[in-house]
């Protein structure tokens, strides 16, 4: 014959519940006395159950944790049984002679369980203090119904699963594949922190503050495991701001985390939340906050900062999620993606892995192959969100042969796109960011009469560069309300920080205007929203380039923290001629065009682009190809706009 094969746990388990209730049922039928003596037998048979389980039952794991007394345990086991056993449900009714009340009592079990003690249901013990029983007291203490918590049910008898009235308050954290080697170290340093708070007794808030809010869920989830734990997320905005309720979601967490061994993550939205912070000073156990910002907690915290990787923690991290040997490791456009684009760790993990399922792999190669402009778009994509609601985004196409300007001008623009091109490797490689971060942007001041080409440059260094370039809406910034204004303009240095965006303050002299001499409380509080930008704008590292029509009605300390300064010059007239040159697309039909005659014309760039675009609805409204005619109508339409008409040297000849 065969050796019997080990049984599983969970029958094990619940043929044990099935004996510790036929022991039930034999003290509920008998007096104590006899019922001692009867129950020999049923500690045979439990014995012989605990024996197959090989391990520790739910009801002994139970009475473990949660420190429960004998008594409380057969109390706790009279209840189950009365919901699992109908023979036990009838014994209770019998026992109390009432066949409508098939349930246990506190009086019944004081008079039928052994070791009773009256302490047993008062609410500071484990029975009522962690909600394993629940006490109908309409009929007093004694007579009052008890019944046994569903969950505590579930798990006597084997299923282990996350408390009802929490799942819709809570998620798994997520871990990341891969962790920056910066948010590594953090791990490696909470872990030894709760490790040895453990061995002292007293666990602290683990708090994590900075802007990379997917790391610290990922550090909470790593440090979890590392302590033998699972992790739960809960959002501060769900956390019931009635203390009552608070206290009893305190009470349901800690018995959670005690039957499912699990550390609780708390994403907390606002640091001045008062539930938030009083539910993190009584929750317990091992506790992680995700934080922009530092919570007013108490003593008893442990703060650890985790920011967007680095630099070069970034490039690492690109190149290890991209995964070995692809040709991007050791390419420019990669250094390039990592300064430019501050993403977060996920951002990056979760770009790279869209790219790896478009990887091709060539013929006969051995490295997949991933495209640089695949790579730089998904950065631009994945940090855009972050800027949309805050400026308008322009959509730019021109390049440099768009631009008509002194080769001087047109030599410190190319410097200036240099200059973003090379950060990284200048300010990481050659360690220029160590010295600090102030005077590392690249504010740029273009100056000079509408329509000169200052706005149409910003669009030549986005499209060549290759990064979003958006129109900051100063009516939008401005605010009257104190502190407003510095709010409005953190958030977009913030969201530009970190998609390595180019900010156009078109005509910014009137944000960016000359501090007042202080006479009232308007004044200076119009001096502190200009100092906030200088700071900001000294710190910027990205590219902010501010338009004025006027130079001098910059403030100096703007001019001296400013790295490039361009003077856009009101074209002469070989430059009139060449933007004429270009006014008009392939595929507009002319007709007998004199560049000479135009180039006289005293107009800006801008206003020879409106004069052509005029002139071509005239011309295809009355059928013809725009001809002299058709331009010079429009020029004239064009100097009403300035309220300076045309003089006859200007336009001599045109028809």
């Amino acid at each position: 014959m065969n050796a019997p094969l080990p049984q599983d746990w969970t029958l094990a388990n619940q043929q044990l519940l099935v004996a510790e209730f036929e022991r039930l049922k034999e003290r509920l039928r008998l007096p104590s006395a006899a019922a001692s003596a009867a129950t020999t037998g049923g500690a045979e048979k439990i014995a012989a159950a605990r024996q197959a389980i090989r391990g520790e039952s739910a009801i002994d794991w139970l009475c473990t944790a949660f420190g429960l007394s004998e008594f409380e345990s057969d109390l706790l086991l009279l209840c189950a049984g009365t919901e699992m056993d109908a023979d036990l449900a009838r014994i209770c009714a019998e026992a109390q002679g009432d066949p409508l009340r098939p349930w246990p009592t506190f009086g019944l079990a004081l008079a039928a369980l052994a070791s009773p003690h009256w302490s047993a249901l008062t609410p500071q013990r484990p029975l009522r203090r962690w909600r394993l029983l629940d006490l109908d007291d309409r009929m007093g203490l004694s007579a009052g119904r008890l019944r046994i918590d569903e969950r505590v049910l579930h798990f006597l008898v084997g299923i282990n699963e996350l408390e009802p009235r929490l799942a819709h308050l809570l998620r798994p954290a997520r871990a990341l594949p891969r962790q920056a080697g910066m948010h590594a170290d953090t791990t490696h340093e909470v872990v030894a922190t709760l490790k040895s708070a453990r061995e002292n007794g007293a666990l602290p808030v683990i708090v994590f503050e900075g802007d990379d809010p997917a790391a610290h869920e990922d550090i909470a989830a790593r440090v979890a495991e590392a302590l033998g734990l699972n992790c739960l997320s809960i959002q501060s905005a769900d956390i019931p701001a009635n203390a009552e309720e608070r206290a009893a979601l305190i009470t349901l967490w800690q018995r959670e985390a005690t039957l499912l061994g699990t550390a609780l993550l708390v994403i907390l939205d606002n640091a001045a939340d008062h539930a938030a912070n009083a539910f993190l000073e009584r929750v317990g156990g091992v506790c992680l906050v995700s934080s922009q910002t530092a919570p007013s907690l108490h003593a008893g915290t442990r703060r650890f900062t985790v920011d967007k990787p680095s630099s070069h923690d970034r490039r690492q991290l690109w190149m290890d999620s991209l995964g070995p040997n692809n040709t991007l490791h050791a390419s420019a456009e990669l250094e390039q993606a990592a300064s430019h684009f501050r993403l977060g760790s996920r951002a990056v993990q979760e770009i790279a892995r869209t790219l790896s399922a478009d990887m091709a792999v060539p013929k006969g190669a051995k490295a997949p192959v991933t495209s640089a402009a695949s790579l730089w778009n998904g950065c631009r994509q994945e940090s855009r969100a972050a800027m949309e609601n805050l400026a308008q985004r322009i959509e730019t196409k021109a390049d440099w042969d768009a631009l008509i300007l002194p080769e001087a001008q047109l030599a410190v623009l190319r410097q200036i796109a240099a200059q973003l091109r090379q950060r990284f490797k200048v300010q990481e490689e050659w360690g220029f960011a160590n010295k600090g971060n102030r005077g590392l942007g690249l504010a740029t001041l273009f100056a000079g009469e509408s329509g000169t080409g200052k706005t149409l440059a910003a669009e030549v260094l986005a499209h060549t560069l290759q990064l979003d370039l958006y129109r900051i809406d100063l009516s939008a910034m401005v605010s009257k309300y104190i502190g407003e204004t510095e709010k409005n303009l953190r958030k977009v240095f913030d969201a530009a920080e970190n998609c390595g965006a180019i900010l156009l303050f078109d005509e910014a002299d009137a944000l960016f205007g000359k501090r007042t001499e202080v006479k009232d409380s308007h004044d200076r509080y119009a001096n502190i929203e200009v100092s906030y930008l200088l700071q900001r704008m000294e710190a910027y590292h990205g590219l902010a380039i501010l338009t004025t029509n006027l130079k001098s009605g910059i403030d100096t300390a703007f001019l001296r923290r400013l790295r490039f300064v361009v003077q856009f010059p009101f074209p002469d007239q070989p430059q009139r001629s060449a933007l004429w040159q270009r006014a008009f697309p392939p595929a507009t039909p002319t007709r007998e065009l004199d560049l000479d005659k135009l180039s006289r014309l005293s107009m800006t760039g801008g206003s020879i682009r409106n004069i052509a675009l005029n002139a071509a609805f005239l011309a295809a409204d009355d059928g013809e190809p725009v001809g002299m005619k058709h331009l010079l109508q429009a020029a004239h339409t064009e100097a009403s706009k300035r309220d300076r008409p045309l003089a006859d040297a200007e336009t001599r000849g045109w028809a």
